[in-house]
């Protein structure tokens, strides 16, 4: 783990209990923790990219949960959505600012997976 995220791990206080969950943290890691979320915000984090490219970056993806969880990652101000005039139009999403500042952080949970599971 990185320096600098062993300084924003909670201290235990003095008396030895456990410091409280904050609900903001709670809230972001149910909301990237949610089946396939991560991983869109992942292949998101290379650029733009179109729905089907999505599908094909992500594994057992189906277009059913791909649709709600771009949906979600819109509403949370995580991913926006870019529609191409012609004719058909294309649709391609992007990571907002908000979303591309959670690219480290999933940066950091990859390199942790590697190493955990070299099974």
């Amino acid at each position: 783990m990185k320096a600098s995220a062993q300084s924003e791990r909670p201290a235990r206080p003095e008396d030895g209990t456990l410091e409280t969950v904050r609900p903001d943290f709670q809230v972001a890691v149910e909301l990237i923790g949610r089946r396939w979320s991560g991983s869109i915000l992942w292949a998101l984090g290379g650029g733009p990219q179109y729905f089907a490219d999505i599908i094909q970056a992500v594994p057992g993806l189906s277009d059913r949960l791909l649709s709600e969880r771009l949906r979600e990652l819109e509403q949370h101000e995580l991913v926006e959505r870019c529609v191409h005039p012609g004719a058909p139009a294309r649709v391609s999403y992007a990571l907002t600012k908000k979303g591309d500042a959670l690219i480290p952080v999933l940066s950091d949970l990859q390199a942790w997976a590697k190493s955990w599971n070299r099974a």
